[in-house]
């Protein structure tokens, strides 16, 4: 029944707001980490083999065909399997979390749609990331699994049997049943949860999903790719924090066999502005008021000291470690627990955030009252530091540059003060702040700048090309039509792009091809999309658009990169980065009107 090798691409998406799952074409759940995103999983065959934990319900008799679907704009998903006696649907979702919950449901229901088809479920639950077999108690109509502050309880309505330290089933499902198995989360030490009823959830799930989505607005050309991306954002964001993830899973590979294997079930401050942008465009404000909460909060403790990466309620030590006892996604270790990205400095983070509320304020998102407190004190810390060396948007592990986006962003932070205070009245001293954000844009100029390669370069003395020089014009450090950023457009499509995907940065090796490594990384594909807009180049921005939205899976999502060589995507799924890049591209390509604006000439000219 199993893949050989697996791809990323063969995978599902469901989740509730608090947590997340991977199902796989087979209708096997292959990832489920509880109660939270970055809680230890209980099935972990992803990183390793079905030893590591997993839940499958599939046909004990030969299937002939199958094929999958998100059930209308919802996070209901639907596997179909046909067989010579019949066909049988397995619907997979979890029930909308509401705030102060503290058990998690997922639900599977079993639904015959013609002739009689027999059905085998095998759960086999793995608490500490595929490493402990849980103790298993039985009842009349469920059975439960514990090991430390871990329980589980496994309801369903067919006869159900420990065997050893799994739970089988095994029966006969006719047209027009329905069998629902509800798998609760629940602390054990507390009382084994009660029953649930499955078909009902179901009801209720589907219709929040289908009312949350009809609140988009977007082009009809684009809607169903943004409904799609806008529903995978909403998942991946914490329904209490307001926190999103950057995705589902840990230590997927960027790049096979090479180590390149993290941990994004964290928040990262780099998403802060674009992630707004998504949203407001989209018409969803109440999940860019919580996002810019959370901005808050995470940045408040002490704004002189910023992190890259959060965790969910954000929390500041990931110490990231590696399980050895995981093989890895088709063999690639090491599987890492945790993120050191955390101890970083980055001062991009700086702009990102200072751009963020600032965008809050003109979409008069109604401020904190601490909010400029915290924003003076960020430009003071900056003000000292802005011209050190740090790690980049793209968390180098190498000694620390001088990157020139880093430092683009340090402008942009100041420049994003000042425009606080010119704009909304807010005190300052607005020319101690301009003299600083001419300093900063005349040292990025004077040594970010490669008049040899009239290009921006990657970091100050360097000849290397990095994509995040995409986004210069953007944030309005120089407008779209400079010669410089002509001249870097131009050089980045001429070094960084295969094919019509964008690559991060070149490898600093001539004898080795572009595509030789990572692959191609996404959201990097959609800012050219956004600059050749700004370019006015919107047939060719379209037709590049288009391209991207075909190396989605079948249910319409992305992981964090795609490799054009083998065609398949690559790290961590689904990816948050990527899916607001669609997001933003969308809106940047679907202005219905002249004095519409997308989300990278509004951010552009906020600059200027």
């Amino acid at each position: 029944m199993k893949h050989t090798i697996r791809m990323i691409e063969d995978y599902g998406f469901i989740g509730n707001m608090r947590t997340a799952a991977l199902i796989d074409r087979h209708a096997s759940m292959s990832w489920l980490c509880l109660p939270r995103f970055d809680s230890e999983a209980c099935c972990a065959e992803l990183l390793g083999n079905e030893d590591n934990g997993h839940w499958w319900i599939y046909p004990s008799e030969t299937v002939r065909s199958r094929s999958r679907r998100y059930r209308g704009e919802t996070l209901v998903l639907e596997t179909l399997f046909e067989t010579d006696r019949g066909s049988v649907a397995v619907i997979d979702f979890m029930p909308v979390a509401s705030k102060g919950d503290n058990e998690e449901d997922v639900m599977r229901i079993v639904e015959g749609r013609s002739g009689c088809v027999t059905m085998r479920s095998h759960a086999a639950f793995r608490f500490g990331y595929g490493r402990l077999k849980p103790w298993l108690s039985q009842d009349e109509s469920s059975l439960s699994a514990v090991a430390g502050p871990d329980g589980l309880r496994l309801e369903a309505p067919v006869k159900m049997e420990a065997c050893g330290n799994d739970i089988i089933a095994s029966f006969e499902i006719h047209a027009g049943e329905r069998v629902p198995f509800v798998l609760t989360w629940y602390p054990p030490f507390r009382n084994v949860p009660g029953h649930r009823d499955a078909l009902r959830a179901l009801e209720e799930t589907e219709a929040w999903w289908s009312s949350w989505s009809s609140r988009c607005r977007i082009a009809e050309r684009y809607r169903e790719p943004v409904v799609r991306s806008l529903i995978t954002l909403k998942a991946l964001t914490h329904i209490e924090t307001g926190g999103m993830v950057g995705a589902a899973t840990t230590s997927l590979p960027e790049q096979p066999d090479a180590g390149l294997n993290w941990d994004y079930r964290y928040t990262w401050l780099r998403d802060a502005t674009f992630t707004l942008y998504a949203l407001l465009s989209s018409g969803y404000r109440e999940e860019a008021c919580a996002w810019r909460e959370w901005l808050l909060r995470a940045v408040a403790g002490d704004p002189g000291k910023l992190q890259p990466v959060y965790g969910l309620a954000g929390e500041r030590r990931l110490y990231e470690h590696e399980l050895d006892w995981l093989s890895g996604f088709n063999g690639c270790q090491p599987v890492r627990i945790g993120n050191d990205a955390f101890r970083q400095n980055q001062l991009d983070v700086y702009g990102e955030v200072m751009d963020g509320l600032h965008l809050g304020r003109i979409h008069d998102i109604e401020p904190s009252r601490d909010m400029w407190a915290i924003q003076r004190q960020m430009i003071e810390h900056l003000e000292q530091h802005w011209s050190e060396k740090g790690a980049g948007l793209w968390e180098s592990r190498e000694p620390a540059r001088h990157y020139t986006h880093s430092k683009v962003m340090a402008w942009v932070a100041v420049d994003r003060v000042i425009k606080g205070a010119e704009e909304f009245g807010l005190d300052g001293d607005v020319q101690r702040w301009r003299a600083l954000r001419q300093r900063i844009h005349d040292d990025v100029c004077t040594h970010g700048f490669n008049s040899k390669r009239n290009s921006f370069v990657q970091s100050y003395g360097s000849d290397a090309l990095d994509a995040s020089l995409l986004l210069l014009p953007q944030v309005g450090f120089l407008p779209i039509d400079d010669p410089r950023i002509l001249g870097t457009i131009d050089a980045l499509q001429a070094e960084l792009v295969h094919d019509g995907f964008v690559y991060r940065y070149s490898h600093g090796d001539e004898t080795r091809h572009l595509t030789e490594g990572e692959g191609a990384f996404l959201v990097c594909c959609f800012w050219l999309v956004d600059t050749l807009v700004l370019l006015g180049r919107h047939d060719e921005a379209r037709q590049r658009f288009d391209k991207l939205l075909g190396v989605r899976n079948d249910l319409g999502l992305l992981a964090e990169e795609y490799h054009p060589i083998l065609g398949c995507q690559l790290g961590n799924f689904p990816q948050a980065f990527s899916h607001v890049g669609l997001i933003n591209s969308a809106h940047n390509l679907s202005k219905d009107a002249p004095d519409h604006k997308g989300p990278a000439q509004e951010r552009s000219d906020e600059g200027q």
